[in-house]
């Protein structure tokens, strides 16, 4: 079983979502650790009520963002993941953490990659007019939400759609994507090589596509 550590910064249902799928038979990995980088982080009680071993690193306690990358990288370390899985935390990474843990470090970002890297998503895809919108999960390189993307969750948009109604439908997609993608990777059906992601052995071309028929 991949052991598999999720680091939050707020409420943690991707986090959950990873935890509860890691259950099922054949998913061939286990959580062993939840970090988040404040106190106040919601998903720790319910990654606690789960079973799953927590800390924090409180990021408001270091001088820089360097000692508290150092930090976060000890205690990733110390917890024995060979895979992390970046849920809903909110601080950027340096270009030598991510260096670090390359081929080994996940995100997932609410929108179909390489459209609308950053914030706001959501809006920015309604205001474009666009016919469909989603989820990418992919590594972690020094670029912000620029690395090869495995897998993305895609859904129609809907005429009077806005940022709120269309948030939580892209959360029910995520909820199913981080999952699969861990389990892919625990299952050795889909690894990094040379920051490019290879499935069952082979070059994928394009990342692999979630539809939500019931969400479009």
């Amino acid at each position: 079983m991949l052991p598999v550590a999720v680091v939050i910064s707020g409420r943690g249902s991707n986090m959950e979502a990873i935890v509860r799928a890691a259950q099922n038979p054949g998913s061939g990995y286990r959580v062993v650790r939840v970090i988040a980088d404040r106190e106040t982080a919601g998903g720790l009680a319910r990654a606690a009520a789960l079973g799953v071993s927590t800390s924090v690193v409180p990021a408001k306690q270091f001088a820089d963002r360097a000692s508290f990358d150092a930090a976060l990288a000890a205690e990733l370390e110390s917890s024995g993941a060979r895979l992390i899985a970046l849920a809903g935390f909110m601080r950027i990474l340096s270009a030598e953490f991510v260096q670090k843990f390359a081929g080994r470090l996940l995100n997932i970002h609410p929108s179909l990659l390489p459209l609308y890297k950053g914030l706001d998503t959501h809006a920015r895809a309604i205001a474009a007019g666009d016919s469909h919108h989603g989820a990418s999960v992919h590594y972690v390189t020094a670029e912000l939400d620029g690395g090869p993307v495995i897998m993305q969750g895609r859904l129609r948009l809907r005429a009077g759609d806005t940022p709120e109604t269309v948030s939580a439908r892209v959360h029910a997609l995520e909820h199913i994507i981080y999952p699969h993608v861990c389990s892919l990777i625990a299952t050795g059906r889909v690894e990094c090589r040379d920051t490019s992601v290879y499935f069952d052995g082979e070059p994928l071309p394009a990342p692999l596509i979630e539809e939500n028929d019931a969400a479009a």
